[in-house]
């Protein structure tokens, strides 16, 4: 397997966990609960935070948010 696509593998799952993570904590700050959305409007919440993140990475810089996600390009 190439050692690029696997990080590119790794990048875009870390994103998508952290995203969840942070829709998780959106809710809960919300006061609600994840079974008072549906399944359409949790995906949504989850697509805006990952937006919010590729905004945080075109800022920042690719090699700091993979060190910040504790993703290694050669590991």
């Amino acid at each position: 397997m190439n050692p690029f696509k696997k990080v590119n593998t790794k990048f875009k799952d870390a994103i998508r966990d952290k995203a969840i993570s942070r829709a998780e904590t959106r809710i809960v700050l919300a006061q609600k609960n994840p079974e008072d959305f549906s399944e359409e409007q949790l995906e949504v919440i989850v697509q805006e935070e990952e937006a919010k993140i590729y905004s945080t990475i075109k800022e920042k810089g690719i090699l700091a948010v993979l060190a910040v996600l504790g993703i290694g390009i050669f590991g």
